[in-house]
């Protein structure tokens, strides 16, 4: 989210984009191996619009943190070029923590770590121990925690008239933003278009326009031609960003023209994750929530485990994220066993609400995209390392955005159906010969996207795989 301000900030301005990002974390977040990730690129970023709030509880589920962790976070933190204030025993003292938000805020170079030691559960008779972790406080634990605040005992709840009043004049400071923003954008002089497709995640009038197509007969891999449509895209879908975890030009996210994204380059749409795949599945997935974004993020197909957090995540949010991921099947060169994703296209197809597209050539790649910018939520684009062949009848974008269709047809009705994905599509064709020859009537589907295919309506199912 932080990189999607200072990119929006730097291309359309301060009067449209211009805020901070807060995390409040925890514990066991910071634990969490994707922490190491994302703080690590966070400092290298040099992301000095972004606070992190550690609240420093030393209280997990199983017990103290003792238990499993010794780390020290301030030091941590430190090393990956972060600003840490280590407040220690301040979680009381308003006074010191306001001061710490705002010397925070007054760093612009590296993001901050405010460092709170806290007391979980404090002030109920269960503080600092796990029982508060994870569970609501019993009916005794309640009163008691109310008498020790002070609080109506009686009451189920209560709210001091001090507290509601500063919450309704947060209500109208927030509203009187809003109008104000609103009027900023009224007056906007810049590219209006531009500013309202990057919000909608969309692309300026004729975007479909700009597209490449190929011709039957060529042969060439869909990781390929997925940067091409990448790179047509870039000047007339002006949210679109990404690129690989250090794998960007294997698996065709190089963003080429639009400058690399950092501190001395707000504006670039070039992405470099590094070795984080989890972290940059997961920050796409904040740039696509935090509006004006469609991020695309790309590394092989078999390395999707790593990131799989981030994937769930997308699908349950709808976040507008693009995972590419190239060398789909065996055919990945010399890295042999390790690299081949033989059982990677059903584990991701059992995602709820994850679109998971495997084209069968260069074209189905672009009726793929164009359903991307179309859409909402996540797409999964599983593309080839080598060539295939550019097939004849795959260029109806309309089929291919409802996940299935006839792609040969027989003489007569059929008695065989052959159903490809993918690569596997020109060989389903091939095999159609060879049963032709046989004396069969043979329909072959291409099936580029079976949730899509399985959201169709009945007559449309039953018209491209008929019962029986």
């Amino acid at each position: 989210m932080a990189i999607a301000e200072r990119n929006l900030r730097a291309r359309f301005g301060a009067d449209l984009c211009d805020h901070r990002t807060f995390v409040v974390c925890g514990d066991g977040d910071l634990a969490e191996g994707i922490s190491h990730e994302a703080a690590s690129l966070a400092g290298h970023q040099g992301l000095g619009r972004l606070v992190a709030i550690y609240d420093d509880n030393h209280v997990t589920i199983d017990g103290p943190t003792e238990l499993a962790l010794s780390d020290d976070a301030a030091a941590r933190f430190r090393a990956y070029g972060w600003h840490v204030l280590d407040l220690g025993e301040a979680a009381e003292d308003l006074d010191a923590i306001e001061d710490a938000f705002r010397e925070a805020m007054a760093v612009k170079e590296r993001p901050s770590l405010v460092v709170l030691r806290s007391h979980i559960g404090h002030p109920s008779p269960d503080v600092d121990s796990s029982a508060v972790h994870g569970y609501s406080l019993t009916d005794d634990g309640i009163t008691a925690t109310k008498a020790r605040m002070g609080l109506p005992e009686a009451e189920a709840f209560w709210v001091p008239d001090d507290v509601l009043a500063l919450y309704r004049q947060a209500g109208r400071r927030g509203a009187d933003a809003r109008t104000d923003w609103e009027q900023r954008l009224e007056q906007f002089t810049g590219d209006r278009a531009a500013w309202d497709a990057a919000q909608g995640g969309r692309g300026v009038a004729g975007w479909a326009d700009v597209l490449p197509s190929w011709e039957a007969g060529a042969a060439v891999a869909t990781r390929k031609a997925g940067n091409a449509c990448i790179q047509a895209l870039l000047d007339v879908v002006p949210g679109l960003l990404g690129g690989g975890a250090d794998l960007t030009g294997n698996t065709g996210t190089t963003i080429l023209g639009h400058g690399v994204q950092g501190p001395d380059c707000p504006e670039g749409r070039q992405l470099f994750f590094g070795v984080r795949e989890h972290a940059m599945g997961a920050i796409c997935n904040g740039l696509a929530l935090h509006g004006g974004m469609l991020p695309v993020n790309g590394t092989f197909l078999v390395f999707s485990d790593y990131m799989r957090g981030a994937v769930r995540l997308a699908a349950l949010s709808g976040a507008r994220t693009v995972f590419v991921w190239s060398h789909d099947s065996v055919g990945v060169g010399e890295d042999g066993p390790t690299h081949q994703p033989v059982e990677h296209a059903a584990a991701l197809r059992a995602i709820p609400g994850l679109p998971v597209f495997r084209p069968a050539d260069a074209n189905e790649t672009v009726g793929v995209w164009r359903h991307i910018v179309e859409a909402d939520g996540p797409t999964a684009l599983l593309l080839t390392r080598q060539d295939v062949p550019v097939l004849s009848g795959t260029d109806d974008h309309r089929a291919v955005a409802r996940g299935g269709y006839a792609l040969a047809e027989p003489d007569s009705d059929p008695d065989v159906i052959l159903i490809g994905t993918g690569s596997e599509v020109a060989v389903a064709l091939d095999a159609a010969a060879t049963l032709t020859a046989a004396g069969h009537s043979v329909r072959v589907v291409s099936m580029p996207c079976i949730e899509l295919f399985a959201a169709q309506d009945d007559a449309y199912r039953t018209a491209v795989l008929p019962p029986g």
